[in-house]
């Protein structure tokens, strides 16, 4: 078993989402998908100039785009940044709630966020990727941000910082960057 926490509006965790997937046919792994809520760190606050910090952190934010761009590039994938970050909990709550198969809802939300940049945390937008990805959900959403609140809660308690993150043998990795060594992991227990 490989458990992958996800946010849907986590660059990284979209380019991970193929290569996840290959990882796990290899070795014969089932996926547990979970949802996971990044956040922007505060800035320092530190006895530094304010500008230069708040003018660091743009131009590290903008080289991370960057770089998130030319590996999507390298996949033969589109990835176009919102004009504006907005919360994914409402999805990531529905992610939660869904029984059965999550992957198609998984795709259909990442496809809304990024290629469509709709807002995952309306209530109109996450019923519509439910029904149209056709998830075995319970359809109604007013206990979804409780149930987002304790999966949160639970990845935390789990060491979980940041998505994606995998947890495999027991051993949490946190980032993409990571999939090779989680590959070597999965190969050794599947031959162990």
């Amino acid at each position: 078993m490989l458990t992958a926490y996800i946010d849907l509006k986590s660059a990284g965790s979209l380019l991970a989402l193929d290569p996840v997937l290959d990882l796990a046919n290899r070795h014969n792994l089932a996926i547990a998908w979970r949802p996971f809520r990044t956040a922007n760190r505060d800035l320092p606050d530190s006895g530094a100039d304010k500008g230069v910090i708040a003018s660091h952190h743009e131009v590290r934010m903008r080289a991370l785009r960057v770089i998130d761009q030319k590996y999507a590039k390298l996949r033969g994938m589109a990835l176009n940044f919102p004009d504006k970050e907005t919360a994914t909990d409402l999805a990531l709550g529905a992610l939660a709630e869904i029984t059965g198969d999550r992957l198609p809802f998984i795709r259909a939300a990442f496809a809304a966020y990024w290629e469509q940049h709709r807002d995952l945390d309306d209530p109109a937008t996450v019923a519509d990727i439910i029904a149209s990805s056709k998830a075995d959900h319970p359809g109604d959403l007013s206990a979804t941000r409780e149930a987002f609140a304790n999966a949160q809660a639970e990845a935390e308690a789990a060491g979980v910082v940041d998505a994606p993150a995998f947890v495999i043998d027991g051993q949490l990795f946190i980032g993409r960057q990571h999939l090779p060594w989680i590959e070597e992991l999965a190969s050794e227990l599947s031959t162990g």
